[in-house]
């Protein structure tokens, strides 16, 4: 069972509250030789100051060094002394503001406001006080903010206890409890488990990447490996430091939170897939081309089309040929994606999606009657399938209709056609090879490579950071064991970073 320590500089400083066992001052902290042990630790830093090389700072870093896991961690601190780091960070949160201040709203040109472990009294704000912890977890933050045209956060930064006044101190004490029970709500049986992974899904997405029974299939196997795979969702960000690894079985893309928790998970020095470089260059497609055609992968011909480019948009057809496929950069599952026969459909297809992108992908119309989906873990072919197009449409999902999707799909969702699942050594040695050459260049994660096969050439269409496993259609051939092997990885991946062996 995980063990919570709070670290105070002085005794004095938690006489407002409660004694506890929990509660130990620096030094004793500092002190403890025997510190390090195989329960579960999990130590928060209030310290009066983290100024480099005084107390506090040394309380997280020894913390670290335990391999205790600590807030404010040392990265977290640097981070709030450097206001030209986390000037990056803030700068999406500014824009924020303008809803809830609006120009003379407010006679006042500055104010102040102190979050506790992402909460704050001031509801109105509350999503910002939540999102600034999360990227700069620390117990106490106080946010300062400046009107000079519009209001705008001035600087982050850490706030001790001591200065708390009564009313605070109840706020404080009320985040630390709802945060502490967050933290360790459920009890690990340490003995039980090598290591924990946290499986990050979202039981309402409408075409999740893997279907309820694949998570199962998930948990079960890494049972068997002694690991503990623990479903948690986009509100469990606090929690994620808990664990030795993540595991993201949602819909990735660069604007959601699925990549600051792949992010965040890599800071900690957890086992990450999908990890952050991996969704960075996958989800565009812009960068896909690039990649791809600098490496001289064949793809189908392709062009890319500015907003503002109206004679690069009517050569299109000339270049290409019709039909023409346009694609918005980020789209998934077969969304953002038009098909056009003549030069009308082609302007007001384009029309539509500049509406949501500066720059557009422009090829040639490959027809198939499926794609190939090899499915790539390590830089080995794992799987292999062909996705059918749906009845009467050019692509694999129909989002023009509803139907049954996939396996153990329900009404209401788009419409997708057959597949069939087959042993990688079955599927054609081309089509592998250059699945694994296009992976090659963004990592050693799990990717799901698709490609067309016309009987005259082999092209990759894209590349997926967060490939579809469902149960009863990826794993159709290998059963059980498609969930083991991928399991088997991230055990292979604990135990090197245990021993401190670089991958």
């Amino acid at each position: 069972m995980s063990r919570l320590v709070i670290v105070v500089e002085k005794p004095s400083d938690w006489g407002s509250y409660y004694p506890s066992e929990n509660v130990v001052s620096a030094t004793d902290y500092l002190k403890d030789a025997n510190a390090v042990g195989d329960e579960r630790t999990q130590v928060i830093n209030l310290c009066r100051s983290y100024k480099y090389l005084g107390v506090g700072y040394y309380v997280s870093l020894l913390a670290e060094a335990r391999g205790h896991k600590v807030i404010p961690s040392v990265r977290t601190i640097n981070d709030l002394r450097r206001r030209s780091l986390y000037g990056i960070d803030i700068e999406d949160l500014n824009q924020k503001l303008a809803k809830f201040f609006p120009d003379g709203a407010r006679d006042a040109t500055d104010f102040g406001l102190l979050v506790y472990f992402g909460q704050t009294s001031y509801a109105p704000l509350a999503d910002l006080a939540r999102q600034v912890f999360e990227a700069f977890p620390c117990p106490i933050l106080r946010l300062e903010f400046e009107r000079q045209r519009v209001w705008q956060i001035s600087a982050v930064k850490p706030a001790a206890l001591t200065t708390l006044a009564d009313q605070q101190e109840d706020a404080f004490a009320e985040a630390l409890d709802a945060f502490s029970k967050k933290l360790w709500r459920k009890p690990r049986a340490r003995r039980a488990y090598r290591y924990d992974i946290a499986m990050l899904q979202d039981p309402a997405e409408a075409m999740p990447p893997s279907n309820r029974k694949a998570l199962k299939h998930f948990i079960d196997a890494g049972k068997e490996l002694g690991i503990d795979v623990d479903p948690i969702t986009r509100n469990d960000f606090a929690r994620l430091a808990e664990y030795d690894g993540l595991f993201i079985r949602e819909t990735t893309t660069l604007s959601n939170h699925t990549y600051r928790f792949a992010h965040r998970a890599e800071r900690e020095g957890m086992v990450v897939i999908d990890d952050p470089v991996s969704i960075l260059r996958c989800t565009n497609k812009i960068y896909l081309h690039d990649m791809l055609r600098l490496r001289k992968l064949p793809t189908p011909r392709t062009e890319i089309v500015f907003r503002d480019d109206a004679k690069r948009l009517a050569a299109l057809p000339e270049l290409l040929g019709l039909p023409i496929v346009l694609k918005i950069p980020d789209g998934s599952f077969s969304r953002g994606i038009v098909k056009v026969e003549t030069d009308a459909q082609l302007r007001a297809a384009a029309d539509e999606l500049f509406q949501h992108t500066a720059l557009l992908i422009a090829q040639e119309y490959m027809y198939t009657e499926y794609d190939w989906r090899i499915g790539v873990l390590n830089g080995q072919a794992l799987y292999a399938c062909k996705y059918f197009m749906s009845r009467g449409h050019w692509q694999i999902y129909d989002h023009s209709k509803s139907g049954a999707n996939r396996a153990g799909g329900t009404k209401g969702m788009p419409k997708s056609g057959g597949f069939e699942t087959l042993p990688v050594r079955e599927a054609p040695a081309d089509v592998v090879k250059l699945a694994l050459r296009a992976t090659a260049p963004i990592g050693d994660g799990l990717y799901g490579v698709d490609l067309k096969s016309d009987g005259k050439r082999v092209a990759v269409i894209e590349v997926n950071d967060n490939p579809s496993i469902d149960a009863g259609v990826e794993d159709a051939y290998l059963g059980e064991d498609l969930y083991r092997r991928i399991m088997d990885e991230f055990l292979r991946r604990l135990e090197r970073k245990r021993l401190g062996i670089a991958d």
